[in-house]
């Protein structure tokens, strides 16, 4: 949530490395497929 992290914008020492979801990044990346082809089917 925006408030638990909010704090830690302004504070060079607050960064936390980003975590990442895998099963996430794959799901995006197979949306991202869906649409660059529909997108090209669309464009002709």
């Amino acid at each position: 949530m925006l408030l638990d992290g909010a704090s830690g914008v302004f504070e060079r020492e607050g960064r936390k490395k980003s975590e990442i979801d895998e099963a996430q990044v794959k799901e995006l990346d197979v949306q991202i497929g869906k649409l660059a082809a529909a997108n090209s089917f669309l464009e002709r």
